[in-house]
Parts: structure tokens; sequence; C-alpha cells
């Protein structure tokens, strides 16, 4: 089924991946997250030892489904295309800024909404951020910037992020190689087969509907475009229902387990660095996958590049820590931004004008 082309049916593609998620949370996921592209790449990255963040290492099913999902959706209907382009550095380090920007603020753009269906106000603060950051792209874009047009590659070339996710299912599933965790986030997760299943239906749908956080708000900024975040607003709707169904919605800036921190000036400036890295990207960190998964060697840079991010992050104190309960005094422990995760945001702020204004097509 081809989404595209009409609202109601991008409406119904998100609604589609939003019982996805309910769906992975209710049967073991957080329940905060569901499915979140950063902070399940760190989970990943921490499985293969690319970090030593002992709560957080478990290698994500939904991640391996979402490229394949994608991979073998555009490969029925023939969307499937191989391509390779240009800057392929400067994608990495936008890779890089996407999950840096997003561990400071604690979720992906996808997380940004799950938690924006389950009260948290601190994701609505956040969303002003990636807003900014977007609409930052959007100037950008009308100024000539472009990293360079897509070729044509072999059909194999596309292939090899899959080739690379599948690996990592298998080491998971039949070696002791990789890392899990024994508690913390990177312990709680659904049964293998429903996160792979789920994961699978996930890159499907974004596949087919363009699913793309950062896409959404461009298309509405640039051409008043209101068709792409359709498939965001069905996406919300459902997980609202989820979450006050189930009890989970708690209308509040410091809810304990929530794993977020009301630091807002650093909630904005860090989806700030998510919007503004996205665009220059191409998409956000789950169009990142999707686009890999049918063939964009560009994209599957770009992933390489967030799952270095993952692990600079937890290896140099960049990631922000949630708001918790201390199980013995029982009192409420706010989150907070690093010292270095501040520094890290400035730093990628400014790297993201610096890949903008140096790279506009030049005029006659």
């Amino acid at each position: 089924m081809n989404f595209a082309g009409s609202k109601k049916k991008m409406a119904l593609a998100g609604v589609l991946c939003g019982l996805v998620a309910a769906c992975l949370a209710y049967f073991g996921n957080p329940a905060n997250m569901a499915i979140c592209v950063a902070c399940f790449i760190r989970d990943t990255a921490g499985a293969l030892g690319m970090h030593q963040a002992a709560v957080v290492q478990y290698a994500r099913p939904e991640i391996v489904g979402i490229i394949l999902g994608s991979l073998i959706i555009s490969l029925a209907t023939k969307e499937y295309c191989a391509t390779a382009g240009s800057a392929t550095m400067t994608r990495f380090i936008l890779g890089m800024i996407l999950t840096i920007g997003a561990l400071v603020f604690l979720g992906c753009p996808l997380r940004m909404v799950i938690r924006m269906s389950a009260g948290d106000l601190n994701a609505w603060v956040a969303l002003i951020g990636f807003v900014l950051g977007v609409g930052t792209g959007v100037i950008v874009l009308k100024q000539g910037y472009s990293l360079g047009r897509a070729y044509p590659a072999k059909k194999s070339s596309g292939m090899i992020i899959s080739v690379i996710a599948v690996g990592i299912l298998l080491l998971a599933l039949f070696t002791t190689l990789l890392k899990f965790s024994e508690a913390g986030p990177g312990s709680m997760h659904a049964p293998v087969a429903i996160s792979l299943i789920g994961g699978l239906l996930f890159g499907a749908f974004a596949q087919k509907s363009r699913m793309c956080f950062a896409g959404s708000v461009r298309d509405i900024i640039l051409m008043r475009n209101f068709e792409l975040v359709s498939v965001i607003g069905g996406f919300f709707v459902v997980m609202l229902i989820y979450n006050l169904v189930t009890g989970n919605f708690a209308l509040s800036f410091n809810t304990p387990g929530v794993i977020a921190h009301s630091e807002h000036l650093w909630n904005i400036l860090g989806m700030y660095a998510v919007g503004f890295a996205a665009v220059l990207a191409g998409g956000c960190p789950l169009r990142q996958l999707v686009l890999a998964g049918q063939g964009s060697s560009d994209s599957a840079v770009t992933v390489v590049g967030m799952f270095v991010g993952a692990a600079l992050s937890h290896n140099l104190g960049l990631a922000s820590s949630g708001t918790a309960l201390n199980p013995e005094t029982k009192e409420v422990v706010a989150g907070a931004v690093t010292a270095n995760g501040k520094i890290a945001v400035i730093i990628c702020i400014v790297a993201c004008f610096v890949i903008a204004f140096t790279n506009r097509r030049k005029t006659a």
C-alpha cells in the first residue's frame, strides 16, 4: 500500500506505527521510550563494546528490523535504489551530531513525540528547539546549501548496511560475544521476536509513508505542506491513547523513571542541534535508517556516524542523566546535563553552521 498522496493515508501510516510502538512498550520496552532510534543505537553500540555504560548495553532488534523492513518493502515495490554521493565525512559528522544532541536531550525526535504523548513537559519545551533547528536548516537550504547529488551504485553496495545489521542480530542470538545490561534501560526489552517483527513493520510503514520528523516540519515551513506531518499526528494520537489507558500519562516536568531532565535551555539546544543537523543530512535519525535500508550509502555513512556519536556520548560523559527516585531516601533526584555535554552541544551547533555555509552552491 502506498500511503503517500493523501493526508488520510499518511495519518493511517502514523497510526500503524503508533500501534507498533505501543505493542513494543506493552511487551517490555521502556514505557516512555517504546522505540527510540538514538537510544536504541546507543544500546546497540554498548552491546558491541563501543562504550562501557553497563546499564545501556543491548543489541536492539528494532534497529535491525527498521533497516531490513525498509529493504524488504523497497525491493518488493521496486523502490530499492543503490546510490552513493559526496561529502562522506560531512555526513559522518552530521550523524555524530544527531546522536550527541539527542542524548543531551535524552531522545531522538521519535522519542520526543512519545514523551510528549505521555505528558512530559520537557519534551514540549524541546520541541521549540527542534522546530528552530529545522527552521535554521530551511534558511540555509534557501541559500543554496547542498552536499551534492547521489549517483547510482552497485546494488550490492547499497545492501552492506543491511548485511551488517543481520550480522549484529546473529551475534546477539547465537553467540556470547555481545554485552547485555542486567539493570537499567538496557535490561528492559520486549521478547526478541516481537522486537524484530515490530522493527520490520515500523521500517516498512516508515518507508512507504516517508516518515520523517524533521521533514514534516521542513515541509510546513518551506512549502506550507502539512501532508508529512499527518504521519506524526497519527502516531502521536495512538501513543496518547495508549499512555492514558495504561496510566503512563503524567503531565509534569520531573517524573521519576521517565529518563528525562528539566534543564530547559539544554533541552532546547540539544534538539536544536538535532533539527539543524537532520535538515543538513537530509532526514531525522529514523529517516536515515530507512534510507540506508533502501540503498542509500550516504545515509548508511550517517548511521555509522550515529553509532560513533552514541559511543562518544558515554565514553566522554556527554549524555545527560534522567530524573530518578533515590531507592534509599525515596527522594526525587533531578536529572542533569553534564558540563561536557553542554560544551559538546555548542560545538555541534557551531559545526552545523560551518557545514551549512561551506556547502553552498556557487551562483553565477
